[in-house]
């Protein structure tokens, strides 16, 4: 049986942003003055427009039961709900990774999203993996 496109599936799908890709593009320029350039620059240029690129290739699609990431109508990955252990946007304010850890492995993947869907997705579908802080401990 074929998978079914993004467009086939009753889930939701996050939009793109291209809100980090383009901040790591700008912040090449400022990297001239330093030692070895302009290979700094070049480097920067480069992560950031790979990652411009995948904004708007990929996309993440939250199903019932797992989140299934798409380039195009081919599905990457899928990652189901039931083996998340935790989950984690670092720097709120200005989304910038997404952590989350499986049973079988942790998980790093860039906030190329709109970040507000992205976690409101995560909170209704995973639930209260979100972590935030160290668990504290009940001495009773």
């Amino acid at each position: 049986m074929p998978n079914p496109s993004p467009d086939q599936t009753s889930g939701v799908s996050i939009a793109p942003s291209p809100r980090l890709p383009l901040v790591i593009l700008l912040l090449g320029p400022g990297l001239l003055p330093l030692p070895l350039h302009p290979w700094p620059t070049l480097i920067n240029s480069l992560i950031g427009l790979a990652l411009l690129v995948q904004s708007y290739s990929l996309r993440l699609d939250f199903q019932d039961s797992a989140l299934i990431v798409w380039r195009g109508e081919q599905q990457l990955r899928n990652f189901p709900y039931e083996d998340w252990i935790s989950w984690r946007v670092f720097w709120p304010g200005f989304p910038t990774v997404l952590y989350f850890r499986e049973s079988k492995s942790p998980h790093l993947i860039p906030v190329i999203f709109n970040a507000e869907q992205l976690q409101e997705q995560l909170r209704t579908r995973v639930g209260n993996l979100e972590h935030n802080a160290p668990p504290s401990s009940d001495p009773s």
